[in-house]
This record gives C-alpha cells, structure tokens and sequence, in this order.
C-alpha cells in the first residue's frame, strides 16, 4: 500500500518544467509511465494535458487546419451527377468525371449497365430508382430529337427541390426553353455545350472550348458553389471557357457547327479517296469528312430542326454555289462564243492557247 500511495502522490505534484535541453526526455519518460492503479489514470491523464508534449501538438495544430480546410473544400466540389442519356457522348464526359472523383450515377433507355460500371458509374433502368438517389446535377445527354421525351419521362418530383439541371447539346435555344417550360421553378438551369467530342478531344480538353450560359441559379450560397463545382470540372481540364447566352451561341453555331457538318457530308457523297499525290488541302478535306461521318446523321438533323439559323445559313451555302458555277461557266461562255462566232481559238483574255 505504500508504494502504491506514493506513486498516487508523486501524480499529483506537477513536473518541474524542463530544461530545453531535457525537453525530449522528459517527453519519453512521461509517456512511458503507467499508472500503478484503475484510480491513478484520471490523475495521469490530467498530468499528460498539461505537459510540454500537448503543447507540442498544438503549437502544430494550424498547419493541420490548413490541409483539412482544403480537403474539404475539394470534398465539397465533388459532386454527385445522374448522367441521363448514356451514349457514346456521356460516356465519354463520365470518364473525366470518374477521373476527378465525382460520384457517377447513369439511366439510357440502352442497357449500358456494363459499360457503366467500366467507370464506376451506377446504372439505373428505372428514372425513378435514378431520381431517389438525390443527385446534385442531372446532366441531359441525349441526342437533340429525343431530348423533350426523355426529359418528359423523368420523374422529377422524385428529386430535390433545388436540383440543378444542365444540357450539353448542340443547340442551345431550343434546350433552354424546354427546360424552363418543364422542370419546377425552384430547379437551377445551365445550358452548355463542349466543342468537342470523342475524336477531336481524344488528346485532352486542354485549349477546347466550353460554351455555357447560367439561365437560372439560385441566389443562395450553396446553390451558386454547386454551379461553380460543375463548370469547375471542365476548367480544371483546361477548357476555353466562354460565357454567352443561348441565342447568340445558336447564331455562331449555325457557322462553325452546321456549316461545317453539312460540308463534310456532301464531300461523303463524292466518295473521295486518298490517292498517291494527296496536298495537305485535300488531306484536310478527307479528315473533315471523317470527323462529321463519325456522328450521327440524327446529330446532323438536330442541328437544322432545332437552330432557326440553319435554314438561312442553307439557302446562302445553296447561293454561294450557283454564283461560283456561274462564274465558271460564264468564262466557258465567252471562249466558246467567240470560237463559234468570231473564229478565234483565243481565250477571252487574248493569250494564245498552246497546243
């Protein structure tokens, strides 16, 4: 009983403070001490609170905070994203997504429950298993004919009321009014499209650009860092990003997208070919050739149904044709009238044609 009050008595004298140079001892001979009874430990452990070693650790504590404000920051930024339409074009976003961490969830009136899993997404069959997972983002992957029944099919009362809905299709216009007109007035909007796709981005996103428009977001805090997340994910992957609204997106578009895909199909119809004394002209043409074939002519449909650009930018494609043939056969004109009527064999610039 002796040793053992002793012992109960030398833990309630506080430690002389240590000499700097002992500080270290000092710190291994406490934690290397054991209380010598069930009723000693308390006293023990309120010893250890006071010991040069806890200061130790807080003296380390806002270095901590600092990698814990960060590592929730990115916890915060990671979302949980229901990828509706899972073909060949959301799969291709899903990897990036998966890649940066994001929870995945898909629905496609395909099976692509294998598929999905290849990156870790889970597929529903059922909109409404889909819908009661609670995602922060429903993106609308679909081609742009089958986007209104798609949308009209998903139970959305089934989700939070807030969610934030965005598209990624070729149109925009058409896109935005649609979700306006359908989902809740409490859902967040976001109409984007990514330039590019499988092939062109096959090397990255880096430098391609990214069109969005934030059509509705809520005011509160939580939902504008939810927006921010989102578009986050295609900046940290080194996207041009361009903020313009979806009228004007639809004016550019009917250039550098329909105009493109609409040359490109009408030299498929050529059947053109490589041949051995290919110039760099014409290898373009044939690569502008397999990139617009690749997509389908669905894709090339929505973009003359649903951009009311289109149609114009057509009749001037359809007119800029007929002026170069009559250019061409204007010139024809003048060497052959004057070959009938004048007996001339000259070219209508009076240079001699060789024979």
């Amino acid at each position: 009983m002796l040793s053992s009050s002793t012992s109960t008595h030398r833990l309630h004298q506080p430690p002389p403070p240590p000499s700097p140079a002992a500080s270290h001892q000092f710190r291994s001979a406490s934690v290397s001490r054991r209380p010598s009874s069930p009723a000693a430990a308390p006293l023990r452990a309120r010893s250890q609170r006071g010991s040069t070693t806890i200061r130790a650790l807080d003296a380390a504590q806002p270095f901590d905070y600092e990698s814990r404000a960060a590592g929730l920051l990115e916890e915060r930024q990671r979302l949980k994203i229901a990828i509706v339409g899972f073909g060949n074009f959301g799969q291709f976003l899903a990897r990036t997504f998966a890649r940066q961490g994001h929870t995945l969830l898909a629905h496609s009136r395909s099976d692509y429950s294998s598929l999905a899993a290849s990156v870790g997404a889970s597929y529903f069959q059922d909109p409404h298993d889909l819908c009661e997972c609670h995602p922060d983002v429903v993106l609308l992957a679909t081609s742009i004919l089958s986007a209104e029944a798609v949308l009209r099919s998903l139970p959305v009362h089934r989700l939070r009321r807030n969610t934030l809905f965005v598209d990624v299709l070729s149109v925009k216009e058409f896109p935005k009014n649609l979700l306006l007109s359908t989902l809740p007035p409490d859902f967040d909007v976001i109409c984007t499209h990514p330039m590019f796709g499988p092939e062109s981005a096959r090397d990255g996103w880096d430098g391609l650009p990214f069109v969005f428009d934030k059509v509705r977001v809520g005011d509160c805090p939580a939902r504008r860092a939810r927006a921010e997340a989102f578009l986050n994910i295609f900046e940290r992957e080194g996207c041009r990003m361009v903020e313009m609204t979806c009228a004007e997106h639809d004016a550019h578009a009917a250039e550098t997208q329909f105009l493109t895909h609409t040359v490109g199909r009408m030299l498929a119809m050529l059947e053109l070919r490589s041949t051995p004394i290919n110039t760099k002209g014409y290898e373009t043409l044939l690569r502008l050739v397999d990139n617009t074939c690749s997509d389908s002519f669905d894709l090339y449909n929505g973009l003359f149904m649903y951009n009311k650009n289109s149609t114009e930018l057509l009749n001037r494609l359809e007119w800029a044709m007929d002026s170069v043939k009559k250019k061409l056969f204007d010139g024809l004109h003048d060497v052959l009238r004057k070959q009938l009527f004048e007996g001339s064999p000259h070219a209508p610039n009076n240079t001699a044609v060789r024979k």
